[in-house]
């Protein structure tokens, strides 16, 4: 490291986390999230489909899925083809 670099501490993973979080809010203070979901685990899910469509197509087959498999539970212990067969 030469004089004109000063070293900063390393932030942890969730104070990184929350000062991007905070970033995020000052920026975009109304964004609205155009998934329908209820809970945590919900928005999860619906989240990470998202990402291979449309939020719109999301918004219609989760909750049928989210009916079938309200907790974590019950996902880690259904069968991947019941589970594909709602998406």
């Amino acid at each position: 490291m030469d004089s004109t670099q000063t070293k900063r501490p390393r932030l942890t993973k969730k104070r990184r986390a929350l000062l991007i979080l905070n970033c995020l809010k000052e920026l975009y203070p109304e964004a609205p999230c155009s998934l329908d979901y209820e809970t945590p685990l919900q928005l999860l899910i619906a989240t990470m489909l998202s990402a291979q469509c449309t939020d719109a197509r999301v918004n219609m087959v989760t909750p049928a899925l989210f009916d079938r498999f309200p907790t974590v539970t019950v996902y880690a212990v259904a069968d991947v083809v019941e589970i594909e067969s709602y998406v």
